[in-house]
């Protein structure tokens, strides 16, 4: 990332500073945890006032944790399902049942891939309405058995292709936002990198929505939106900026719930610690609202969207 380019010249003196110590058996060990504590201070400052669109690239850190991450650091005995049992399934969602904390869950997210193989296999974590379809069947089963819901958000938005048009995109996102504001269980969402449009919407109503502190939330990406607004793509910092997705800006306006703090230099570099702060805010959330009344859970749900964009007359 350009915004951390003194900070990976840095890292890479840090490295070829420890490795001569070690070739040439000199203990340079002071001048190491000096560069180490100057890194340090770097980190801070450089992650103290980023910017939207640095918080975008942030957001899109190849080496960010995914779905497939967090359940491996924070759910035991995690069975994944597959299929939408009307066409096919869909890599680019997964979903199952699994446990955190002893609490069984149904956890179900959006899956991006690691190199050009697996993400061509994922398509790159935008989802098909077969995989919309799928999220709906498992939400459906999580209601049926019970069981709390957990999606992870994060896609660049819903597959925008000829065929996923013809099998029904627009119709999957839509019976999702409607299935889920009625959904008789608890549901929590989190945006663990990008949430875009209705790819992102239709795993996100929920009765508490968190973003991650680096991650973003938009009706449509910058580039997108420069592209039609301004009619020039190369403005897309103007544009993230102007559309408000960071998780600060979006806590202002009563979009999201909380925000989740990464670790310092962002959640790419300690998967670990980032999992333990989800799993964290995730366990106290459904500790708020699991012995709720179910009608009142749902009329709060309902609530909650329809009060998003309200206008005050004379403001």
């Amino acid at each position: 990332m350009e915004f951390e380019k003194k900070l990976k010249e840095l890292e890479i003196k840090i490295v070829e500073l420890e490795n001569f110590s070690k070739e040439k058996e000199i203990d340079l060990s002071a001048e190491i945890e000096k560069l180490k504590a100057e890194k340090e201070m770097m980190l801070v400052e450089t992650y103290k006032n980023l910017s939207s669109w640095e918080r975008v690239s942030v957001a899109r850190h190849p080496k960010r944790p995914y779905t497939l991450d967090y359940i491996e650091h924070i759910v035991e005995d995690f069975e994944e399902l597959h299929g939408d049992r009307l066409f096919k399934d869909d890599p680019a969602i997964v979903g199952g049942i699994g446990k955190i904390d002893g609490k069984r869950f149904v956890i179900i997210g959006h899956q991006k891939g690691r190199d050009m193989e697996s993400n061509i296999y994922r398509n790159f974590g935008m989802a098909n309405p077969e995989g919309y379809r799928k999220a709906l069947r498992l939400m459906k089963l999580a209601e049926r058995f019970k069981l709390p819901v957990l999606t992870l958000i994060d896609t660049a938005g819903a597959y925008p292709g000829i065929d996923a048009e013809k099998h029904g995109q627009g119709e999957a996102i839509a019976r999702n936002l409607m299935e889920m504001a009625g959904l008789s269980t608890q549901i929590i969402a989190v945006v663990i990198g990008e949430g875009g449009s209705g790819g992102a919407l239709a795993l996100g109503v929920a009765d508490r929505v968190f973003m991650l502190e680096n991650s973003v939330y938009s009706v449509i990406s910058p580039e997108g939106c420069a592209a039609i607004l301004y009619k020039d793509a190369s403005r897309a910092s103007q544009a993230a900026n102007d559309l408000k997705i960071s998780a600060k800006q979006l806590i202002q306006l009563g979009v999201i719930d909380d925000i989740i703090e990464e670790p310092l230099g962002g959640a790419h570099r300690d998967h670990e610690v980032m999992a333990k702060n989800l799993k964290t805010k995730v366990l106290e959330a459904y500790a708020e609202i699991k012995d709720l009344p179910m009608m009142e859970l749902k009329d709060h749900r309902y609530e909650k969207f329809r009060k998003m964009g309200e206008v005050n007359q004379g403001v």
